[in-house]
């Protein structure tokens, strides 16, 4: 293979001889039904080896673009390429919704679906719960549809591209609404301990924002629907005198509008403009998702190493989600908070933090998100994902010739 190609924030260099870009669904097929290895590669927005392949990988960027919205208008049918920072203006210009959004528009919607990834919202469950249909190339090449009466379907969604490749999914619709956001400066530690789970609820989508240099929090962002408007201080918070980036000390134009100011969903709910597309990262992510009532201990977890965590830290974003019954799913069965970290861009130094931190919420049972840096082990995961051997079960019966397999992969579908 000529193309050198790496994931989004650069710290892998796929070992694919090849890169497939099919333009139809029928090549798609062709390609799968010669045979693998091969493994479906989204914007690359994971950190680790998930996407990884001796053999091909297969983008689908250039597959037709479909949006077909239903009859009742309660759904949009779309292809396995395209990107929330282009589905969204469609959906808008339809006044139609999604009930949230990925933080940054550059992602694709089939591989954030296929992580699990999420927004942000106590009444929010993530991303892939928006899901009533999927259609995907088996391992043998057929062209299958799973929707919500199948009972597979709670493991189809959340897939790790381990089941096929998606060329088409339906998704929940709802019509469209404004959003006002806000953000708040220095968040005092008093505060989080006392009603933590309470300021992570007062919003339609809530974050907090630190880079554990003290006990307190840098900032909250707090995205409330157009009717729902506030003003003053917010639990000892004081408004922003001007527009903030997440990482401190970053240039805010590209962050989405700020100040109370209501504006479309699809222009508050992420973090970054949808015209904002980021060509690279120079950072490194890991994620953890508690249940929602252990969140303040593991806040505290995380303070009681934050002499460790801060130096290789760029900043650290807490964010709520609710539950669902996809298999997968780091808020499987229990309402969560995720814990955030975007790290400075040296796996080095980053991987040690990495185990001092999973080992100080290993007693919460946190669950890694899927496409992070993380260190624990396969057998470990199928304690915190109980639903994990169904799974690979599930995997077997739809590529039993592991034409989607690869290393990192099969270690966590073969883990005793």
């Amino acid at each position: 293979m000529t193309e050198r190609i790496t994931n989004w924030a650069g710290n892998v260099v796929f070992e694919a001889k090849t890169v497939h870009r099919p333009t139809s669904v029928d090549e798609v097929r062709r390609l799968v039904e010669s045979g693998g290895p091969l493994r479906v590669l989204g914007s690359g927005h994971s950190f680790n080896r998930m996407a990884d392949t001796p053999g091909g990988l297969v983008v689908l960027a250039d597959l037709p673009r479909i949006f077909e919205v239903s009859a009742d208008r309660a759904s949009v049918r779309i292809d396995g390429g395209v990107r929330y920072g282009e589905l969204a203006p469609l959906l808008q210009s339809q006044g139609l919704a999604l009930h949230n959004t990925a933080s940054l528009p550059h992602i694709s919607v089939a591989g954030a679906i296929a992580t699990a990834t999420h927004g942000s919202g106590a009444l929010n469950a993530n991303l892939a719960t928006a899901v009533s249909s999927i259609e995907l190339v088996t391992g043998a090449g057929d062209l299958v549809t799973i929707s919500r009466d199948n009972p597979d379907f709670p493991g189809v969604v959340v897939h790790l591209g381990a089941l096929g490749v998606i060329v088409a999914l339906t998704l929940d619709v709802q019509p469209t609404f404004d959003v006002r956001q806000y953000v708040y400066d220095d968040i005092p530690r008093a505060a989080i301990e006392a009603s933590l789970l309470q300021m992570l609820a007062d919003g339609y989508s809530v974050s907090l924002f630190t880079d554990w240099k003290s006990l307190d929090a840098n900032m909250a962002w707090l995205k409330r629907r157009a009717d729902d408007p506030m003003s003053g201080d917010w639990f000892g918070a004081h408004p922003a005198d001007g527009p903030r980036h997440p990482v401190p000390g970053m240039p805010a134009e590209n962050s989405t509008q700020q100040g109370g100011e209501p504006g479309p969903w699809h222009t508050r709910l992420p973090h970054f403009r949808m015209e904002f597309t980021p060509s690279a990262g120079d950072e490194l992510q890991s994620e953890y998702h508690v249940a929602r009532s252990d969140a303040p201990a593991a806040i505290d977890a995380v303070a009681a190493i934050r002499a460790q965590v801060a130096p290789v830290l760029q900043v650290s974003e807490i964010r709520s989600i609710a539950a669902d019954e996809l298999w997968l799913s780091p808020n499987y069965r229990r309402d969560s908070v995720a814990l955030h970290f975007t790290w400075i861009a040296d796996t080095d130094a980053v991987l040690p933090v990495v185990g001092a931190l999973e080992a100080q919420l290993a007693p919460l049972a946190a669950r890694p998100h899927w496409g992070k840096v993380f260190t624990t082990a396969p057998a470990s995961l199928r304690t915190l994902y109980p639903r994990l051997s169904d799974f690979a079960a599930l995997a077997a019966s739809f590529d039993p010739d592991g034409v989607f397999r690869n290393e990192w992969l099969s270690a966590i579908l073969s883990a005793d």
